[in-house]
């Protein structure tokens, strides 16, 4: 991918619709969805725990499986070239020893500092109350799935976030486990076979408060 300007940036986030269409003869390798997702990655995450799981379902079995949880938006599951399901992990915590221990060895932070940020907030984590673990994982999962968009735009592809599905079964349907896996959203993703609508905005001054 060509390096993207500041203009080019502008022009991604402004000029991004959610699209419903696909061309249905256009297909994403799985080595460029591998980038997209490991450029989305970059997102922010609470203590860097980066709680999001991707079920990318490009085969006629899987989109077969996931038209019948997403009935109302079969199109753009059976047009796009890939819908990509993101979901929370409940016990991201558990990833807290390698990816602190990884940033150690890259010489991001000293083994003392990883020992006592560790030390603090695993024990936290560990404990939290359920609604409170599925807050953070939702809001961080959000941060990602977001860049995911932005970053398929940059790739040249459309996309469209989907919550109209079930979500009660959605991880079993994919081999997740439950109630560790929490469902965030579905990503659509391809090439627009009919462009997607703009939409109003509420104007700043209306959603926004200056003290």
């Amino acid at each position: 991918m060509s390096t993207i300007t500041a203009k080019d940036f502008k022009e991604i986030v402004l000029g991004r619709r959610s699209v419903k269409n696909y061309d249905p003869a256009v297909k994403i390798s799985r080595e460029e969805m591998t980038e997209i997702l490991a450029e989305a990655t970059t997102a922010p995450s609470s203590i860097n725990m980066q709680p999001w799981r991707f079920v990318v379902i490009d085969t006629p079995e899987g989109k077969a499986k996931l038209a019948e949880l997403a009935m109302y938006n079969t199109n753009q599951v059976n047009t796009s070239a890939a819908v990509i399901a993101v979901f929370g992990d409940m016990k991201c915590i558990e990833n807290a020893d390698e990816i602190y221990g990884k940033s150690v060895e890259l010489g991001y932070m000293p083994e003392d500092v990883k020992e006592k940020l560790v030390a603090s907030f695993k024990p936290m984590y560990e404990n939290l109350p359920e609604q409170n673990m599925r807050d953070i994982v939702l809001i961080d999962a959000s941060l990602v799935s977001m860049q995911l968009m932005l970053v398929a735009r940059a790739h040249g592809y459309d996309t469209n976030p989907i919550g109209g599905y079930d979500k009660q079964q959605i991880a079993e349907a994919f081999g997740l486990e439950k109630e560790r896996y929490v469902p965030i959203m579905l990503i659509s993703i391809g090439k627009a076979a009919t462009e997607g609508r703009p939409s109003y905005r509420l104007p700043v001054e209306a959603v926004t408060t200056w003290k």
